[in-house]
Order: C-alpha cells, then sequence, then structure tokens
C-alpha cells in the first residue's frame, strides 16, 4: 500500500497568518500605548479634575447648594499723588505701590472719553457734553481681588476690596478670576488632557470591545443630546 504523500504548505495561507499576527501585534501595542499615556494624562489632571468638579457642581446648583461664600467687600477712597498720573501705564505702576501689591494688574478696562449718550442734540448752541476717560485696574488673586476705579480728573481712586472665604476661593479659581498667567496656561493642559482622556477613551473602546456598534451607538447619543441642549439655548 502506498504511503500518502506528504502535504506541502500553502504558501497564501501562510502569508496571510503571518500578516494577521503582524497585525494583531501592532494592534496589542498600539492599545497598550494608549492605556499608559491615558492613566499619566489621568494622574495629571486628577487634583484639578477633582477641584473642577467641586466647584463646577456648586456652580451648576448655586440656587439649590447654598454654600456659605463668606465674602467680605470693603470700599475706599485712596487720594492721588500731585502730579496725577496721566497715562494708565503710569496709573497701574503708581497704584501697585499705593496698594502694595506684589505684582501688576490681572486685566484693566481703558474707556477713552466720549460724548454721552442722553446729550439734547438738538440743541446745536449748548456745549457738547463729554463723558471723561474710565480706567479699571484689576489686582490680586482667587482670595482677594482689589479692583482701582478711576475718572479722569478726579483727585482720588475708588478701591474695592473683596476677601473671598473657602468656596468663594474655589470659585474664582474655577472662573480664573484674578489667577495669573501661569494658572491659566495650568488650567489650559487640563483642558488639553480631558480631550485626550475623551479621545483616547473611544479609541481604547473601539479597540478592544467586540460590541462596536453599542459603543458607537451610545456615542451618538451622547453628542445627540449635548447639541440637542446646546441648539435650545440659542
Amino acid at each position: 500500500m502506498t504511503p500518502p504523500l506528504p502535504t506541502t504548505p500553502d504558501a497564501g495561507h501562510n502569508g496571510n497568518h503571518a500578516a494577521r499576527v503582524l497585525a494583531h501585534r501592532r494592534r496589542t501595542t498600539v492599545v497598550q500605548w494608549i492605556r499608559r499615556t491615558h492613566g499619566w494624562f489621568g494622574l495629571w489632571g486628577a487634583v484639578l479634575g477633582l477641584l473642577f468638579g467641586f466647584s463646577g457642581i456648586w456652580l451648576n446648583h448655586r440656587n439649590v447648594l447654598k454654600l456659605p461664600q463668606a465674602q467680605e467687600r470693603t470700599r475706599a477712597q485712596l487720594a492721588l499723588p500731585d502730579p496725577v498720573p496721566d497715562t494708565p501705564e503710569a496709573m497701574s505702576q503708581w497704584l501697585q505701590g499705593a496698594l502694595r501689591m506684589s505684582g501688576p494688574p490681572n486685566s484693566s478696562r481703558i474707556e477713552p472719553a466720549k460724548p454721552v449718550a442722553w446729550a439734547d442734540k438738538s440743541d446745536k448752541s449748548a456745549p457738547a457734553l463729554t463723558q471723561p476717560a474710565h480706567w479699571v485696574f484689576n489686582f490680586g488673586g482667587p482670595n482677594e481681588t482689589v479692583q482701582a476705579d478711576y475718572w479722569q480728573g478726579n483727585r482720588s481712586v475708588g478701591v474695592n476690596t473683596t476677601h473671598n472665604g473657602f468656596v468663594a476661593t474655589l470659585t474664582s479659581m474655577h472662573k480664573g478670576g484674578g489667577m495669573p498667567l501661569a494658572w491659566i496656561l495650568l488650567v489650559d493642559t487640563l483642558a488639553g488632557s480631558l480631550i485626550f482622556l475623551s479621545v483616547s477613551g473611544v479609541a481604547l473602546w473601539m479597540l478592544t470591545h467586540r460590541r462596536r456598534r453599542v459603543g458607537l451607538a451610545l456615542f451618538g447619543a451622547s453628542l445627540a443630546a449635548m447639541l440637542a441642549i446646546a441648539l435650545s439655548a440659542l
């Protein structure tokens, strides 16, 4: 009896198998990298996420959650030197020293002189009424804010000081009120982390779950709900 002839491997089959193995390895490498990076980004934004989560819940429900802000406001008039600083730059420098601020204003609003809106324009002989220039300078940080209000021509500056309690300080940090550039850039990194976490989360689901239609349906429903709420508010 003649023994059966040995079969030769199918080159095409082996090639397809090797391609599938290589694709699986690449897929595994990508999934592992996304998981590691996802975890590091989540760890980086964990503390800031807790801060923004707590203050965000309070801001969304501040009419129901009556948490005490413990804000203390004071008003005062600060006499100007002679001669009076005649430019916004000179005024901000003088205010920084007079108010004993550690840095320049966080923000300022400079409104030039302009005609008043309530002037009687029908009487051509009446002199034109002009509103003087208005300069506003904001100093301080999340726990204390100082606003200096100056109308050009006055001999004093109005100073409004607000001392914030714990909850009010967290709220100011959430809104970025009175925060330096370093804090704004730090929050920008958190925003970038949230974007990456969202994209990487969707990618991990698509790469590690077979029920992709369920994931796409859930993602689509979330996107549709967000768009519906956003458009209804317009």
